[in-house]
């Protein structure tokens, strides 16, 4: 799992981490020059201004105790371990754990839904998916031709339905059933759409008439190569649903990953998947200290950060 983790973030180790060694590398002490150069290369890779800020201002105030690798090393996994909260499926006595699925168009959600599935198939769950994304007729047939593949039942009407009835009627098939977990698909929605954000706060009050906890995840997929664009669309969302964690898709796609840095320093949700390939074990539980050390093993950041 490291390996493909590693091999994922390939692009943005090439451009982040190489340039980062070429700066760091001259010198134990950066001069104000360096810093500036260090300052735009972050901000070119979608660190975000924030997260920016603050690991140059690490850099800049460490003593003669550490190294600018290891004090970017160390700043970096100190931004991402608060974000590190995996999603738990506890057992629900009113009915499933439900996953509330929501994010832009293109995204990559009917996809993540699959893997999700499939890493709770394969731990012993049973799963049922709602095809809530009654815009599109495309993105129905494509969740009913995941639940054909993986055997997994799929609640969807016609295109053009109402969403909210859609995902209402999912909801008490899965409770009569004794579904474990329901993952909710969604119409894909520009984060500036306002009826579409308003819709958001209906299919999560048609949900809670089966369980006023549900949903017990209002799940946000972000494209990671959108860049500081996947962060402004993130902080619309939270504006207008209750956002619980994030799942990072495309990783591997991107050379800016930077930006995972800016979304967990400015937001601080819980990433709870980072998308790393096309395959269903390339969608992983987020871990930080994996992150940053699939992310710079070969920078050197922490092997003298103790020296």
């Amino acid at each position: 799992m490291f390996s493909r983790l590693k091999a994922g973030i390939a692009k943005t180790r090439a451009g982040l981490v190489s340039g980062i060694s070429r700066l760091v590398g001259r010198t134990d002490r950066l001069d104000a020059a360096t810093l500036e150069e260090l300052e735009t290369l972050l901000l070119s890779s979608d660190v975000g201004v924030a997260a920016t800020g603050r690991l140059v201002e690490r850099v800049r105030t460490i003593d003669s105790s550490i190294t600018p690798t290891a004090a970017i090393e160390r700043e970096m996994l100190e931004i991402l371990t608060p974000c590190e909260q995996p999603l738990t499926f506890e057992s629900q006595e009113a009915g499933p754990f439900v996953i509330l699925v929501v994010g832009v168009n293109g995204v990559g959600k009917t996809t993540t839904i699959a893997k999700i599935a499939r890493q709770l198939q394969a731990n012993g769950r049973t799963v049922m998916l709602a095809a809530g994304d009654t815009f599109r007729a495309a993105a129905v047939e494509q969740l009913k031709t995941w639940g054909e593949r993986l055997d997994i039942p799929v609640i969807a009407q016609g295109a053009g339905a109402d969403s909210a009835s859609v995902i209402f009627d999912a909801c008490a098939a899965a409770k009569a059933r004794g579904i474990d977990v329901l993952i909710a698909d969604t119409a894909g929605r520009l984060h500036t759409q306002d009826n579409l954000m308003a819709e958001l706060g209906k299919v999560r009050r048609v949900i809670g008439k089966h369980n006023a906890a549900a949903p017990h995840e209002t799940l946000l997929v972000l494209d990671s190569t959108m860049g500081q664009n996947a962060i402004n669309q993130a902080e619309q969302f939270c504006a207008a649903v209750d956002v619980s964690g994030v799942a990072l898709t495309k990783l591997d796609g991107t050379a800016r990953g930077g930006m995972i840095f800016g979304l967990a320093e400015v937001l601080k949700l819980p990433i709870r998947y980072v998308g790393v390939g096309e395959q269903a074990d390339d969608l992983q539980i987020f871990r930080a200290a994996d992150f940053v050390t699939a992310l710079l093993e070969d920078f050197g950041g922490g092997k003298d950060s103790d020296s």
